[in-house]
């Protein structure tokens, strides 16, 4: 082989070399890019279910603990929920049969208020009122709040209210009709003979009405569901978040 075919072998092989270096560095790019965009997206997946489960476990419904604290049914309309002796701190539910947040108030804190009296740790108090003044919700929820009237028992009173919760109507038709008012009655366990009577008469109506006005000017009611704690108004985004609900209430009662 001449001079001239050496160094012309020589350059081939540079090429040759230079070539399969840039092919391994290109090669090595496209691994490291795959590594990035999959590293990525598997954080992405993870915040996205660590977000759910984070939305998901703050509003997570408490289960029942026990039995429940003593219920007294006052002349007002009122019903309270606490164990003797226990007076603070006071939580007052301000509350319309007809109104879907109140219904998911029920659903999602409703257990945590019911907790709370068991253990001693708040006086509950339930305020029926109709915050509604448009037809068919006016006379839906002034039906219901007469037939809660009607029941005496404070256990039978409460067991009534969940099932009125439970059953609520829409809110652009006529609902919690008189028939079905007594036979969730005789679901909650009312035995009195004269609920029937007093839930067709809605002989209520007018002093729950009364009361609806004179406690919403009290207390400058100006939506459903509102719950005061020792007369402060719970945020909403506690409301609805029965752990923080919880924390609110027992750091109150210190």
């Amino acid at each position: 082989m001449g001079k001239g075919e050496r160094t012309k072998t020589k350059s081939q092989s540079a090429r040759e070399k230079i070539k399969a270096q840039q092919a391994e560095q290109r090669a090595r790019e496209k691994r490291r890019k795959t590594v990035t965009y999959v590293t990525a997206g598997a954080v992405a997946v993870a915040a996205v279910g660590l977000g759910w489960w984070y939305a998901a476990s703050i509003s997570r419904p408490e289960e029942a603990a026990g039995a429940l604290a003593p219920i007294t049914v006052q002349a007002d309309g009122t019903a309270v929920m606490a164990k003797a002796g226990v007076t603070a701190p006071v939580v007052d539910i301000y509350e319309d049969f007809q109104c879907p947040a109140c219904k998911e108030l029920e659903r999602v804190s409703g257990q945590t208020f019911k907790n709370l009296a068991a253990e001693g740790k708040a006086k509950v108090v339930f305020h029926p009122i109709t915050i509604f003044s448009q037809e068919p919700t006016k006379s839906n929820s002034v039906r219901a709040a007469n037939a809660a009237r009607c029941v005496a028992d404070g256990k039978q009173w409460l067991a009534f209210h969940d099932l009125l919760f439970k059953n609520q109507p829409s809110e652009t038709e006529e609902g919690f009709k008189v028939d079905q008012l007594k036979q969730w009655g005789k679901e909650a366990g009312v035995t009195s003979p004269d609920f029937d009577q007093c839930v067709t008469s809605n002989k209520n109506a007018d002093a729950h009405l009364a009361y609806s006005k004179k406690i919403s000017e009290e207390q400058k009611l100006n939506h459903t569901p509102t719950v005061k704690l020792n007369g402060t108004e719970i945020d909403n985004q506690v409301l609805f978040s029965p752990a923080q609900l919880r924390d609110e209430i027992t750091g109150a009662a210190k």
